[in-house]
């Protein structure tokens, strides 16, 4: 059984009042359809800053266009990071010595061995990139790709023994990153059986590049290959080990067109960026997408409490107008706002009404990576006056499901397919309660895992649907909402299947839970035990201690919860930490909990 949801293409025209009521065209074609019949070739400048190939080229587009535009275009600021700008033409003016770095050097081994053939010098090697949020990341990714390389982003947070399974996995032939983890990264490259360069130093003051330097083979011929792998990124890891997911030209470029228009980016909006740069979040939603609209990217070197709510606060001065820099968008994980919470719940009252000011001024601010508890949405939106916009996305597919930039945004659910999405809901024919695991169709679908042809197989199902591995249900409105994992957030407890985060988003509501994590470990009676690990609130942890009382107990947490939860679903286990062991997204790897508790047994 299967229910199933669909948005269709469309040919829409937006007036966009942020930008002095300019028009946007937008031109969504039918779904792998060469767009042939409605531009002439090449790209058309609009006011919106947006750039439309008749070939649905690649995002490198945008780059090569913004010379063809001229020095207006050029000289737009594209990233600003450490205090300084970089515009659009000197990033590509440094992904252009990049590329002519990587096309003396042998790079392609491996390259030709792959059934893509591949445009460029590189034809399809692999190029490891290795560097913080910078201008000189983005030149890497760019320089790659006009050289006809396939991007692989590594983590800075990485260990040894990771970065060199990512290497080996995906046959990296060369490393490129940066001269502050150049020693690091010289001797992970040797290692690794692979050539290392440096990433030279984005210029930031004024450059000018001839557009006559993009005519070149490589774009040329760019077209007829952008069905090409154009980047690996690689799973988390929270369910299994990590897979090499390979995105083609064709897919980037869908997903930062579909967010692009659902979320109305514009060259008027401002992102503050403190995500890393290997998950889809931090790259596509808060990096690729912006720059697709000539957006400006403001880096921070990592996230900071006080310099995100500082930096809030210079953007919009009480009693005063926003400034020309001002922060326009946010996105972040769920853990990101409940610090940031913390963070305003500290200041002293002048400045907690100063920062609420500013932040109420953002356009938007959103949520994702993992499942935002209602307690932090409904805080958050007391303080900012900003309900979260909470999407879905993978790896595998980047962005499908949406709450919307306009209309009601349900807290608990993440919305609907976004434009070209198809999603529906696989139910098991034991469920009546029109449960099921979610599978997706969209353009900006995965081509394979990397190596692993069987793996990739067996991940759709026999009508083209990716199947991703989550449970969840449709509301009666047609908003998706999110149960979790199959594997690690469904739980088996006597006969009856529950979702851990459902319980995880109730027990936050206490007051004296800060963080929670709901596990199923194995029980010989019911199959498996509803355990609860909870981190508790600084200040009640700090009041139970000086009352000489424990922190909280069992008893007391279900005599709380039962007329909120079924009895089935109260935790019959209860575990007090510090904190909770978390990846770089704020995920939780529930499966690791898992097996340290089996060794512990």
């Amino acid at each position: 059984m299967t229910t199933t949801l669909k948005r269709f293409n469309h040919l829409s025209l937006i007036l966009n009042h942020r930008l002095h009521n300019s028009t946007i065209l937008s031109c969504r074609l039918p779904r792998f359809q060469p767009a042939t019949s409605f531009l002439s070739s090449g790209f058309r400048y609009f006011q919106s800053n947006h750039f439309f190939s008749s070939q649905s080229g690649s995002l490198m587009e945008v780059f090569k266009a913004a010379f063809s535009e001229g020095t207006n275009s050029s000289d737009r600021i594209a990233i600003k990071a450490d205090g300084k700008s970089y515009s659009y033409g000197q990033i590509t003016s440094s992904a252009l010595r990049v590329s002519k770095l990587l096309c003396k050097d042998d790079t392609t081994n491996g390259g030709e061995t792959r059934k893509y053939e591949g445009f460029g010098n590189l034809k399809g090697a692999r190029i490891g990139i290795v560097a913080k949020p910078s201008a000189e990341f983005v030149a890497g990714v760019l320089g790659t790709w006009f050289s006809g390389g396939v991007a692989v982003p590594l983590a800075l947070s990485y260990p040894e023994a990771e970065l060199l399974h990512v290497m080996n996995d995906s046959d990296i032939s060369l490393l490129l990153s940066t001269e502050d983890h150049s020693e690091n990264m010289k001797t992970i490259a040797a290692k690794g059986d692979a050539r290392f360069l440096l990433i030279p130093s984005v210029n930031s003051t004024s450059e000018t590049v001839a557009p006559t330097q993009f005519q070149v083979d490589s774009f040329e011929a760019e077209g007829k290959f952008l069905d090409d792998p154009a980047l690996i990124i690689y799973t988390s890891g929270t369910t299994g080990k990590p897979k090499g997911v390979v995105h083609s030209h064709n897919s980037i470029n869908s997903q930062v067109k579909m967010l692009t228009e659902a979320w109305e980016y514009t060259s008027a909006d401002r992102f503050l960026h403190c995500l890393p740069l290997h998950h889809v979040h931090g790259l596509f939603n808060a990096l690729f997408a912006p720059l697709y609209a000539r957006s400006l990217v403001e880096f921070l070197p990592k996230f900071s409490v006080s310099g995100i709510w500082r930096r809030w606060r210079e953007s919009y001065p009480v009693n005063d107008e926003k400034n020309d820099e001002a922060i326009t968008v946010f996105t972040g994980v769920p853990t990101m706002y409940s610090r940031l919470i913390q963070g305003y719940e500290a200041m002293d009252r002048e400045t907690q009404d100063s920062s609420a000011f500013a932040a109420q001024k953002l356009r938007l601010m959103m949520s994702g990576s993992s499942a935002l508890p209602r307690p932090v949405m409904l805080q958050w939106e007391t303080i900012t006056g900003h309900r979260l916009l909470e999407r879905y996305g993978m790896t595998e597919f980047i962005m499908a499901i949406s709450n919307p930039l306009r209309g009601e945004r349900k807290a608990g659910t993440v919305g609907k397919p976004l434009p070209g999405v198809e999603a529906k809901i696989v139910k098991d024919e034991s469920d009546m309660d029109g449960v099921g695991e979610i599978c997706v169709k969209s353009p900006s679908l995965f081509s394979e895992y990397w190596n692993l042809p069987e793996v990739t197989k067996e991940s759709f199902t026999e009508d083209g649907y990716f199947k991703t591995g989550d449970a969840g249900r449709v509301d009666e409105d047609g908003y998706y909402v999110i149960l979790g994992r199959n594997s690690a957030d469904i739980l088996k407890v006597g006969g009856y299947k529950l979702s851990a985060l459902q319980i995880e988003s109730t027990l936050l509501e206490h007051p004296t839970v800060a963080e929670c994590c709901v596990l199923g470990l194995p029980d010989k009676d019911y199959g498996e035990a509803v355990t609860a690990i909870i981190v508790p609130d600084t200040e009640a942890k700090k009041k139970r201690e000086n009352e000489s009382k424990p922190i909280m107990t069992l008893e007391e947490l279900n005599g709380w919860a039962k007329d909120k939860l079924a009895p089935y679903k109260l935790p019959t286990r209860l575990l007090i930490w510090e904190s909770l062991p978390r990846n770089a997204m704020g995920k939780v790897n529930k499966k690791e909990l898992e097996k340290s508790f089996d060794d512990q047994e």
